[in-house]
C-alpha cells in the first residue's frame, strides 16, 4: 500500500508538472545597455497588470539569463531590476499568439548614465513586437491644438504628403484604425485631420492580416500596410470637433465642419465638407474605393474575378479620383456610429457618406513609340469636363456567442451616378517630321451602378488549446451601365497626302453585371507547443455579363442600326476548388510558416452574339514561405516567398471590340496560358533606445516565367493592332528596395535621418515581330532634419537626388535617362501675441532627356499668417498663399512597353485665401487648455 501511495504520489506530481509545463512562459537576458555586461542576481518582478497583483518572482543566473514558466494568459507588467541601475520596466500580453515571449537583452542604464543625459524614459519611444511598430506618442513633441497627422511626421519610416496620403517604411498605407476599430470605412484623413494628437497614446504600424489569418495567427498572405490610433484612457470621454471657413480670391473657397463625440464604448461623429481647393472631398483612399473601372482583378487562388465595365473606352473609365489634374469642386457629407455592449461581447460600426465632385481641365500628351524601323511621334491635347454623384453606407456588426465562439458580418455598398464629356485632337508624325495621322474625337457619356458587398464569418476555438474552426462567406455584387455618344474624324496620310479618312459616329450603351461568391472553411490543429497545422478548402464561383451595343444614325439623331461589328453580349463563368495546407512553427526567437495552395479552375466563356462557347481549365500551386526572427523587442528581421498563378484576362483572350480609338485595335489570342510569378521579400526592423536611433530596411524581387506580353503591330500609318502572345524563353523581373535611418542628436536637439530607394523592371513585348526589351529603374536618396521646440518654431527639411533609367532595345538611343532632384519643407514659427507663421513647400527638377529635349522645375510654395484668439487659443484667423511662386504646372513622365511618355495638364496654382477655424476640445468632462 504504501509503494502504491509512492508511486501514486510520483505519477500525480509528474503530471502536474507536466500541465505546468503547458502553460505560458517568459524569457530573456538582463544587461548593461552601455558596455554589455550580463547583469547576474538581477531581481524579476512579474505583477499582474489588471490590479497589480503579484503574479511571480525570480533571480538572473551567473549568465543574467531568467525564465519564467508555468503562466497563464493574460496582460502583465515586468520589472528587472539592479543596484545602482534605472529600473527596467515593460507592460505585455500573453495569448494565443505569443505563448512563450523571448525579450531578448533587456538593456539596464546606470542612474549616473541617466542623470548625466537627463534621461528619464520608462517608455520607449518605439517598441518592436514581431511585424508591429509601436510609437509612443508623448515620446514625440506636438505643437498645441495639432491633429494625428501632425504627430505621424514626427515618427520615423512614415511620411505624411500635402494631400494625407500616408506612407509606411516605404509602402502606401491603406487603413487607419482607432483602437482597432475602422473609422468612417477607408478614409484615412478624416481620422488624422479631425482627431486631436494629444489624445493619442500610441501608434501602431503593422501589416494587416485578413481576419481568418488573425484569427488562426498563420499567414494566408492576405496584407495590408495599416496604421492604429490609440487613444488615451482619459480621452475617450467627451466631445471635440473642428468649423473652418475660407474664402479667397479668383473665386476660391473651402469649408469644413466635423463633430465628435465619444463616451466610452459609443461613438459619434459627423462632418461636412466643400470647396474647389482640392484640399475638401473624397480622400485619396475613397477614390479607390468608389471607382467603377478596374475590368478584371486576381484572386487569392489565381483564378480571375469578373467586374466587366468596359475594358479601355472612354465611356465610363472615369472612377472619381481628383488626382490633381482640373479644377475640382467638391461637396461632401457623413456620419459614423460604434457602440459596444454586454461587456464588449456585442459591438456595432456603422457610417454613411454622401459627396459629389466635378472636375474640369486639360491634357497635353507626348508619346514616343520605338519601332524596329524608327519612332512614331504622337502629340494629344484634350479638353475634359466630369461629374460623379455618391452614396456609400457600410456597417459592421461582431458578437460573442461564448468564451469561444464569434460572428462578424460587414455589410457594404455604394450607388453612383456619373456625366462626363471629352475633346481630344491627337497628330502622329514619323521620325522626321514627317505627317502620319490626324485624329479628333467627342465623348458624351452618362453612367449609373452600384456595388454591394456582404461577408459573414464565424470563428471556433475548440476544446483543445489552439485547435480552430472557422468558416468565411461572402457576396460581391457589381452594377454598371453607361450610355453615351461617340463621333471621331481620323485622317491617315501616305508620303505627306491625304490617303483615307475614317468617320465615327455612334450611341454606346454598355450594360455590365457580375457577382462573385465565396465560401473558406479553415482549420488549425496543434501539433505540439510549437508546432501547428492550418488547412483550408475554398469555394468561388462567379457569373459576369457584359452587353456593349454601338448604334449608327438612321437620319439626323435617329440611332437605331445596330452595328454589329462593334456591338457584343459576353457571358463569363468560373468555378473555383482550392485546398490549402499551412504549416506554423514557433519556438525561442524565430517564428515560420510553409505550405501551399492548390486551385482547380474552370472558366466558362460565352460570346452570345457570335454563338460560340469558350472553355479552359487551369490547376494553380501557390507555395509560401515566411521566417521571422526577432532578436530582440527592438529588432527583428523577416524573409517570405510565395509564387502564384495569373491567367490570362477577359480582354486578352477575347475582347470586346470597341472603336473609340481607331489608333489602336485590340485581338484576343484564345491560346493563352497562365503565367506564373515568384515573388521574395526582405525586412529589418532595429531601433535603440539610447539616442532614438531608428534603422529600417525592405526589398522584394520577383520574377515571371511563361510571362504574358504584348505583340504589336504598327502600319506605316501609325495604327496599330494589339495582340497578347506567351514567351517562353524570357523572364521579366521587377525589384524593390526602401530603407531609412533616423537618429536623435541630443547636442543640438536635432533629429537627423537618411534615406535610399530604387525600383525598376525589365519586361518584354513584341513589336513588328521583333522582341523589344525595356528596362526601367529609378534610383533616389535623401537626407532629412526636423527639430521641435514647442511654442518656438520647428521645422522639417527633406532633399535628395534621383536618377532614372529607361531605355527600349529597339531605340537604345532614344532613352529616358536622367538625374532629378526632389525636396520638401515645413516650417512654423511662434511669435509674441499668439501670431504664427506657416510654410510649405516642394521642390521638383527633371532633367531633358534624349527623348525629350526640355527640363522641367519647379518650386511650389505655400505660406500663411495666422493669429490665435481666446485663452485656450482654439480660434484661429489666417491668411495664406497657396503656390506663391506661381510654378504649379502638372507634370509626369513614364514608359511602358515600347512607349514613353510625358503628360502635362491643368491644375490649381496660386490664390490667396482668409479662413477661420474653430477647434473646439471638452475630453474627460475637463476642457483642454494649452
Amino acid at each position: 500500500m504504501k509503494r502504491f501511495l509512492v508511486t501514486l504520489l510520483a505519477v500525480c506530481s509528474c503530471w502536474l508538472f507536466s500541465v505546468a509545463q503547458e502553460g505560458y512562459a517568459i524569457k530573456g537576458t538582463v544587461v548593461d545597455t552601455a558596455s554589455s555586461i550580463k547583469l547576474a542576481k538581477s531581481s524579476i518582478v512579474l505583477v499582474h497588470a489588471q490590479d497589480s497583483m503579484l503574479s511571480t518572482f525570480t533571480r538572473t543566473d551567473a549568465s543574467g539569463n531568467f525564465q519564467l514558466e508555468g503562466l497563464d494568459a493574460g496582460e502583465y507588467i515586468l520589472f528587472a531590476t539592479f543596484p545602482e541601475y534605472a529600473d527596467y520596466v515593460e507592460r505585455f500580453t500573453l495569448d494565443s499568439a505569443t505563448k512563450v515571449l523571448d525579450f531578448g537583452n533587456l538593456g539596464l542604464v546606470l542612474r549616473s548614465k541617466l542623470l548625466e543625459e537627463v534621461l528619464v524614459s520608462r517608455r520607449q519611444a518605439i517598441t518592436i513586437r514581431g511585424d508591429t511598430t509601436e510609437y509612443d506618442a508623448a515620446s514625440f513633441t506636438i505643437q498645441p491644438n495639432s491633429k494625428v497627422e501632425d504627430l505621424l511626421q514626427q515618427l520615423p519610416g512614415i511620411q505624411v504628403d500635402q494631400d494625407g496620403k500616408i506612407t509606411a517604411q516605404g509602402q502606401t498605407v491603406n487603413k487607419v484604425l482607432v483602437d482597432g476599430e475602422e473609422f468612417f470605412g477607408d478614409d484615412p484623413t478624416l481620422v488624422t485631420r479631425n482627431l486631436r494628437g494629444d489624445m493619442v497614446d500610441k501608434v501602431q504600424l503593422y501589416d494587416k492580416r485578413s481576419d481568418q489569418a488573425e484569427f488562426t495567427g498563420v499567414d494566408d498572405g492576405e496584407r495590408s500596410k495599416t496604421l492604429n490610433i490609440v487613444l488615451k484612457e482619459d480621452k475617450k470621454t467627451g466631445h471635440f470637433g473642428k468649423v473652418d471657413a475660407g474664402v479667397g480670391n479668383k473665386d476660391f473657397y473651402q469649408g469644413q465642419a466635423m463633430f465628435n463625440r465619444f463616451n466610452n464604448k459609443q461613438r459619434f461623429s459627423a462632418f461636412g465638407t466643400l470647396g474647389n481647393t482640392g484640399r475638401t472631398g473624397l480622400s485619396w483612399q475613397d477614390a479607390d474605393r468608389y471607382s467603377p473601372s478596374g475590368s478584371t482583378s486576381l484572386m487569392e487562388d489565381g483564378g480571375i474575378m469578373i467586374m466587366i465595365t468596359g475594358g479601355q473606352d472612354d465611356i465610363e473609365s472615369w472612377g472619381g479620383r481628383y488626382d490633381g489634374r482640373g479644377i475640382p469642386s467638391a461637396l461632401n457629407g457623413g456620419a459614423f456610429y460604434s457602440n459596444k455592449w454586454n461587456d464588449g461581447r456585442q459591438s456595432i460600426n456603422g457610417n454613411y457618406k454622401i459627396g459629389e465632385l466635378s472636375v474640369e481641365g486639360t491634357n497635353n500628351t507626348i508619346t514616343q513609340n520605338n519601332l524596329p524601323t524608327g519612332t512614331i511621334n504622337t502629340v494629344s491635347d484634350e479638353a475634359f469636363d466630369r461629374r460623379i454623384f455618391r452614396q456609400r453606407g457600410g456597417a459592421i456588426f461582431e458578437t460573442q456567442f461564448d468564451s469561444t465562439s464569434t460572428l462578424k458580418v460587414t455589410v457594404d455598398g455604394t450607388l453612383r451616378k456619373g456625366e462626363t464629356s471629352g475633346f481630344n485632337q491627337s497628330t502622329g508624325t514619323d521620325g522626321t517630321g514627317g505627317m502620319l495621322n490626324q485624329s479628333m474625337r467627342r465623348t458624351t457619356n452618362d453612367t449609373e451602378g452600384l456595388s454591394a458587398f456582404v461577408t459573414a464569418l464565424w470563428t471556433k476555438k475548440l476544446r483543445k488549446q489552439g485547435r480552430t474552426l472557422s468558416w468565411e462567406l461572402n457576396e460581391t455584387i457589381e452594377q454598371s451601365n453607361a450610355q453615351g455618344f461617340l463621333y471621331s474624324e481620323n485622317t491617315f496620310y501616305e508620303r505627306g497626302t491625304v490617303d483615307s479618312v475614317w468617320i465615327i459616329d455612334q450611341l454606346k450603351i454598355n450594360d455590365n453585371n457580375s457577382m462573385v461568391f465565396n465560401s473558406n472553411v479553415t482549420y488549425s490543429e496543434p501539433l505540439s507547443q510549437a508546432l501547428a497545422l492550418v488547412l483550408n478548402y475554398r469555394l468561388t464561383a462567379s457569373n459576369g455579363t457584359s452587353v456593349r451595343q454601338s448604334f449608327n444614325p438612321v437620319g439626323a439623331g435617329n440611332y437605331v442600326d445596330l452595328d454589329s461589328l462593334f456591338s457584343n453580349d459576353f457571358k463569363l463563368n468560373q468555378l473555383s476548388n482550392q485546398f490549402g495546407a499551412i504549416v506554423n512553427f514557433k519556438k525561442g526567437k524565430s517564428t515560420v510558416n510553409f505550405g501551399t495552395r492548390i486551385s482547380r479552375v474552370r472558366f466558362d466563356q460565352t460570346d452570345r452574339y457570335a454563338d460560340s462557347r469558350f472553355e479552359r481549365n487551369f490547376t494553380n500551386h501557390n507555395p509560401q514561405l515566411r521566417w521571422q526572427y526577432r532578436f530582440s523587442q527592438q529588432k527583428s528581421f523577416t524573409l517570405s516567398y510565395n509564387g502564384n498563378n495569373t491567367q490570362p484576362s477577359i480582354n486578352q483572350i477575347q475582347p470586346v471590340r470597341v472603336n473609340d480609338d481607331p489608333m489602336n485595335i485590340v485581338l484576343g489570342n484564345p491560346d493563352l496560358k497562365p503565367s506564373y510569378t515568384n515573388r521574395f521579400n526582405v525586412s529589418y526592423n532595429s531601433f535603440k533606445v539610447l539616442g532614438n536611433q531608428y534603422v529600417f530596411f525592405s526589398g522584394s524581387f520577383s520574377n515571371t516565367h511563361n510571362p504574358i506580353v504584348s505583340n504589336t503591330f504598327t502600319d506605316s500609318v501609325g495604327r496599330s493592332t494589339f495582340q497578347y502572345a506567351n514567351l517562353d524563353n524570357q523572364s521579366p523581373i521587377n525589384y524593390f528596395f526602401y530603407s531609412n535611418f533616423s537618429k536623435n542628436l541630443k547636442k543640438w536637439n536635432l533629429n537627423v535621418g537618411a534615406g535610399l530607394n530604387m525600383n525598376g523592371n525589365v519586361y518584354y513585348n513584341l513589336t513588328n515581330g521583333e522582341l523589344n526589351k525595356t528596362q526601367s529603374s529609378s534610383y533616389g536618396g535623401s537626407v532629412n532634419i526636423r527639430q521641435y521646440i514647442q511654442n518656438k518654431y520647428d521645422f522639417f527639411i527633406n532633399f535628395g537626388p534621383t536618377y532614372t533609367h529607361g531605355e527600349s532595345s529597339l531605340q537604345r538611343q532614344q532613352n529616358n535617362n536622367g538625374w532629378g532632384l526632389n525636396g520638401n519643407y515645413t516650417f512654423n514659427v511662434y511669435l509674441p501675441w499668439k501670431f504664427q507663421i506657416t510654410s510649405d513647400g516642394q521642390y521638383t527638377y527633371t532633367a531633358a532627356t534624349q527623348s525629350f529635349d526640355e527640363e522641367f522645375e519647379r518650386f511650389i510654395i505655400n505660406a500663411s499668417v495666422s493669429k490665435k484668439f481666446l485663452k485656450d487659443e482654439t480660434l484661429r484667423l489666417s491668411v495664406g498663399v497657396n503656390d506663391l511662386l506661381k510654378q504649379n504646372v502638372g507634370f509626369s513622365r513614364y514608359a511602358s512597353n515600347n512607349m514613353l511618355s510625358q503628360n502635362s495638364y491643368t491644375t490649381i496654382t496660386r490664390y490667396l485665401m482668409f479662413s477661420l477655424t474653430w477647434d473646439f476640445n471638452k475630453m474627460g468632462g475637463v476642457s483642454i487648455q494649452n
